[in-house]
């Protein structure tokens, strides 16, 4: 079974992560794979885990953590096989808490695979491109197919000033393909996160 953390990616009061990853996560419910058992969904807020801004005095590539929540953290993201961020666009860059929460951890990013979910005016595309280059460092596979949500077409204001997330079919279709894609890495990158366990499944020699 495939473990697939949606994290959010924002922790600005008044956020709008809350909403579009819970449109994720019910879309991404529907899911053929999900349906079947094969993968499994959970919400990952980085704003429940009061990280401070980086305050490790050793680099994370060393995995000697020394902080509580720093381990906390990282107990977290290793027990995935798979990401889905979900991230706006600050000023055609991530938000800051998000590249903090990358930022203390390195191992347990390793040979993973991940997709993005962005959101803004321009559908947050230059905060994944920026997430893109941050995730080629850390070893995660991050899928081509990309969700870009446009809350001038995407959200309906209806009800609230805020908008509410109900993006319609091209975009269910778009996350769809994103999650074939997530889960076919996650799958080939199984040798390397589980090397033991992928030589004891090969035939021996005849």
């Amino acid at each position: 079974m495939i473990q697939i953390a949606i994290i959010l990616g924002s922790t600005r009061p008044g956020r709008r992560v809350e909403d579009v990853a819970r449109w994720v996560a019910e879309t991404a419910g529907r899911h053929s794979a999900v349906k079947a058992g094969e993968a499994v969904l959970e919400l990952v807020d980085i704003a429940d885990y009061d990280l401070p801004l980086l305050d490790e005095p050793a680099p994370a590539i060393f995995g000697s953590y020394q902080n509580a929540h720093t381990k906390r953290w990282a107990a977290t993201i290793d027990r995935f096989d798979a990401f889905v961020f979900v991230t706006p666009e600050y000023n055609s860059a991530i938000p800051g808490a998000l590249k903090n929460a990358i930022d203390y951890l390195y191992a347990e990013w390793n040979d993973k695979a991940a997709g993005i979910v962005s959101y803004g005016v321009f559908g947050g595309t230059r905060a994944a491109e920026q997430l893109r280059q941050t995730m080629g460092e850390l070893k995660i596979a991050d899928v081509h197919a990309h969700v870009a949500i446009n809350p001038y077409h995407d959200f309906d204001f209806t009800d609230s000033e805020a908008g509410v997330c109900v993006p319609g079919e091209r975009q269910e279709t778009a996350l769809n393909t994103m999650l074939d894609e997530v889960l076919a890495w996650s799958q080939a990158l199984r040798v390397l996160r589980e090397p033991a366990a992928s030589a004891g499944s090969r035939p021996g020699p005849a």
